[in-house]
């Protein structure tokens, strides 16, 4: 007869699954991914080369990952991105920063705040992505840092692919590209023709090859993070150019891994235009060619 704990291990979502059934919604269960136990039972079966392709991998210990979430009108998705976070299984230091909605936004938030897994930091006026996304970095603690969009384009469980090479020591910062790979939604051929334009032109000023510059998924060491925060000073989408900007001039090595996306509409919430679009040209004549 089998072991129960090591068929359990060998399928953890069995577990999951189960204890969706029972009404526990399998909270206990979703760590096993990052087990030591679990990584080197998967490692035994499948070896180290497989592993190595399915990102299976255990976490160092007393790791923590913040995840640094602006936020701005979002209330009829805040809760349930809080939920897909959580459904990674990873050990998180979830940062949700209001950006001034007025749609009853932060109110659901001030909700999530009882968990000690959650911070909530208020922008009484809108101020924009960038000067949130700026507040979320001075409160995060954990060993490396990642932005997520309160929007539901992006998927959590991407996490995995992007951590791996950073804690193996194979790069420094890991961008998650939307573009360039078979397994995603497509986007409206103006969205990512204006995006690859913006990435070529960011890339050449920079000096490092990107596909996606306006990804949303940037992960760092909070190590390197806190040697650009003073100097970060964009308060809309221009923090993305110049985040990278920053980053790059301290010599770190970038790598990119595919990630999945599902494009929204205006009429749904989406908040960027074109009016961001040409900022995201003067960001990157301003921090990449005037290096400023």
């Amino acid at each position: 007869m089998p072991d129960p704990d090591d068929a359990s291990l060998s399928d953890p979502m069995s577990r999951q699954s189960s204890g969706a059934l029972d009404g526990s919604d399998g909270l206990a269960n979703r760590g096993v991914y990052w087990r030591t136990d679990y990584v080197r039972k998967m490692r035994s079966e499948l070896g180290r080369d497989v592993c190595r392709k399915l990102a299976i991998f255990e976490l160092p210990e007393g790791f923590l990952l913040s995840v640094v979430v602006p936020v701005f009108n979002e209330s009829g998705t805040v809760a349930s991105v809080v939920d897909r976070l959580r459904a990674t299984g990873l050990p998180l230091q979830i940062i949700l920063v209001d950006d001034g909605s007025k749609d009853g936004t932060l109110e659901a938030m001030w909700s999530l705040e009882r968990d000690p897994d959650v911070i909530v930091i208020a922008h009484e006026q809108n101020r924009g992505k960038g000067a949130a996304i700026r507040s979320g970095f001075e409160r995060a603690t954990g060993d490396i840092v990642v932005i997520q969009d309160a929007d539901r384009e992006y998927d959590p469980s991407d996490f995995r692919d992007l951590l791996q090479p950073l804690l193996a020591g194979e790069a420094d910062v890991a961008y998650g590209t939307r573009y360039g790979h078979y397994d995603r939604q497509l986007s409206p051929w103006w969205h990512q023709t204006v995006n690859a334009f913006i990435t070529l032109l960011a890339s050449i000023a920079i000096g490092i090859r990107l596909s996606d510059v306006e990804t949303c998924y940037k992960m760092v060491p909070r190590k390197h993070l806190r040697r650009i925060m003073p100097d970060l000073r964009e308060n809309r989408f221009g923090i993305e150019i110049e985040l990278t900007a920053r980053l790059a001039r301290l010599g770190l090595r970038f790598t990119e891994r595919p990630i999945r996306y599902q494009h929204r509409w205006y009429d749904e919430g989406k908040k960027i235009s074109w009016r961001d679009g040409v900022a995201a040209l003067w960001c990157i004549v301003k921090y990449g060619l005037f290096r400023r």
